[in-house]
């Protein structure tokens, strides 16, 4: 029983170890505690050819003084195939009530929303994104900065 439970475990961390786990991560921090309306931020992530589906992700990191209870932004990604996709978002800082959402440690917070779920990438390079502050301001204060997370699929 006991060397069928070695086997077991051994052949499982071998089929694991077969398939590079992706969790890739680029923050882009504001120096100012401010995103400033026209400064479209790129983001250049080397991806590689995988069987497992890609989690995209957009995250904020802001203060609590952060005025505005989403954050409108414009995305455009394209993939190393040349795909192109382009979309609007609305990520949520703040309820309601105007408290701060997402993951709170005294004045710091972290929001953050699916660019895309479950991305399948079939060529190796480059994945571009570009984001936009839609904000109608010519300065949103409050923000620490923000980024883009990859990781496996996750249903």
């Amino acid at each position: 029983m006991r060397t069928l439970f070695t086997w077991f475990v051994l052949h499982l961390l071998l089929f694991t170890a077969c398939e590079p786990h992706h969790h890739k991560e680029v923050y882009h921090p504001f120096a100012n505690r401010s995103w400033h309306r026209f400064d479209i931020l790129r983001f250049e992530i080397p991806v590689e050819k995988s069987k497992i589906p890609l989690d995209i992700l957009f995250y904020a990191k802001y203060n609590r003084q952060f005025p505005y209870q989403v954050l409108n932004f414009n995305m455009i990604m394209r993939l190393p195939s040349g795909e192109e996709r382009i979309r609007e978002y609305q990520l949520t800082m703040k309820n309601k009530s105007n408290l701060a959402v997402g993951i709170c440690s005294d004045d710091e917070c972290e929001a953050s929303l699916f660019l895309k779920k479950g991305l399948s990438v079939d060529k190796e390079g480059f994945l571009e994104i570009e984001v936009e502050n839609l904000i109608p301001r010519i300065e949103t204060p409050g923000l620490l900065g923000v980024g883009i997370r990859i990781q496996d699929f996750q249903e």
